[in-house]
């Protein structure tokens, strides 16, 4: 059982009951001391993060607990979870992009001199691993719908704009929308969905079109970014809460990679779930697109995504109806980036046949998700 409160945990310690297996995360537990003096059960209880003055961390080493303490030296809380733009983004205004947790956390990364370094391999997996906890707990049971594309589409474009609606779509119909969580038509697909209605993003995108893209000026791009999100928190306040306390009102979910530093984060997510392994990510994503995965145009990184997505597909088994994978654009899956034949060859005479589409409107999509 995991306790993340404190007023879950006097309530838990007030009903007398042993604190074997209990996990305590992010707590601060100064003045817990007396409290833990004495209690029988400890061992078991694992403690992670938080704060633990050395009274309390030696009552509880001494009882048979388990004491991790934060960890220094690492740019981000590795027992956070999932985070805000805002928690990402810190900063922004006054040092620019370069001064953001979202920045640091990626210099860190792919700092050589501590690539393999054993403390900071553990941080990574520890980090990974509560933002996996956090995000079962706030996908729940929802049927989530995927939305991939290509980073490069920019702002005021078509393709952007086309993205942006069929988010708000997919989401107007009680789903919940996750993309990579990167620029182009991942930020379009979230901010579609952050939009709780047509006018507040009919709105948006023209603002939006004044930085088109994050290149050569991140710090532009999300600057302008931030403004416009805390314009839309300001116009529906159901918006402005943590990921754990926003529950099924959520309807757009980033889940984004620190190995893939040149794209930093959108802002239109009601959750940012970031990942330092990129192998974690993408299965993370793929795997929890249950209703659906929308494919728009892109390139190298959506083409790995689809045949990700395509294997499970390939190899299932029983009679359980399959999840529709659709690709949009017909030009651009069967002529520019041909994945289409492919995809046709490895369907015929499988289950996945009918379960995997190229179309090119966005109503057919939304007929193929009902």
């Amino acid at each position: 059982m995991e306790i993340e409160t404190l007023e879950e945990l006097d309530d838990y310690l007030d009903s007398g009951t042993s604190l074997t297996g209990l996990r305590l995360q992010g707590l601060d537990l100064s003045d817990y001391a007396p409290r833990f003096a004495g209690r029988p059960g400890l061992t078991g209880l694992v403690v992670l993060g938080g704060i633990v003055p050395p009274d309390v961390a030696e009552v509880l080493l001494v009882g048979g607990a388990v004491v991790f303490p934060g960890l220094a030296g690492a740019p981000i809380d590795p027992w956070a979870g999932l985070y805000l733009p805002e928690d990402l983004y810190a900063d922004l205004d006054e040092h620019g992009y370069t001064g953001t947790p979202d920045a640091r956390a990626h210099r860190w990364f792919t700092d050589t001199r501590i690539a393999s370094d054993a403390f900071a391999t553990l941080v990574r997996a520890i980090h990974d691993d509560t933002v996996t906890d956090d995000l079962d707990a706030f996908v729940g049971n929802r049927r989530v719908v995927g939305v991939m594309g290509g980073h490069a589409v920019a702002r005021g474009s078509d393709d952007y704009v086309a993205a942006a609606h069929l988010g708000h779509r997919i989401a107007a119909l009680g789903h919940l929308v996750v993309t990579g969580g990167g620029p182009g038509t991942m930020e379009a697909a979230n901010l579609g969905a952050f939009c709780r209605d047509t006018a507040t993003l009919e709105a948006a995108l023209p603002r939006l079109a004044a930085v088109p893209g994050f290149q050569p000026d991140v710090t532009a791009w999300a600057r302008l970014a931030m403004t416009v999100r805390r314009e839309l928190l300001e116009r529906d306040d159901t918006l402005d809460g943590r990921p754990e306390t926003l529950g099924p009102s959520a309807r757009s979910l980033g889940i984004p990679t620190w190995f893939y530093g040149h794209e930093p984060p959108n802002v239109f997510c009601d959750a940012v779930a970031k990942y330092f392994s990129n192998a974690l990510r993408e299965d993370g994503l793929l795997a929890r697109s249950t209703a659906g995965i929308i494919v728009l145009p892109g390139a190298a990184g959506t083409v790995q995504e689809i045949f990700q997505a395509v294997t499970p597909l390939y190899y299932a088994a029983g009679d359980a109806a399959l999840a529709p994978l659709v690709l949009v654009g017909v030009d651009h899956w069967s002529r520019a980036v041909p994945v289409w034949p492919a995809l046709q060859r490895l369907a015929s005479g499988r289950r996945m046949s009918a379960s995997v589409h190229l179309v090119d409107g966005l109503d057919d999509v939304l007929a193929l998700l009902a």
